[in-house]
């Protein structure tokens, strides 16, 4: 029988990511340290390089608007839904 998968979270994969990019300490000095298999860190390591390109482009920015955008779209829809609720429950009741 299997064990449970562990999840790390962004914190540990960004700290781990960021020990492996300094290059300081080997993959293998790290997996010994942390206790990850060596393609997570690698993957973890190729992730956070991808990902800085976009700091730099503005693209988290935009990202970070459009987030406020759904959840102004979704508190709309919250208020709509709410209203109905209320207007239902005084019609059958």
């Amino acid at each position: 029988m299997a064990g449970k998968r562990k999840n790390y979270g962004a914190e540990f994969k960004a700290k781990v990511a960021l020990e492996a990019i300094r290059g300081e300490m080997t993959v293998a000095e790290l997996v010994a340290k942390h206790g990850v298999h060596q393609t997570l860190i690698n993957s973890w390591k190729r992730q956070a390089l991808e990902g800085m390109s976009g700091i730099f482009s503005g693209k988290a920015e935009v990202k970070a608007a459009e987030k406020v955008g759904e959840i102004e779209k979704l508190h709309a829809k919250i208020g709509q839904l709410v209203v109905e609720r209320d207007f239902l429950a005084k019609a059958s009741g």
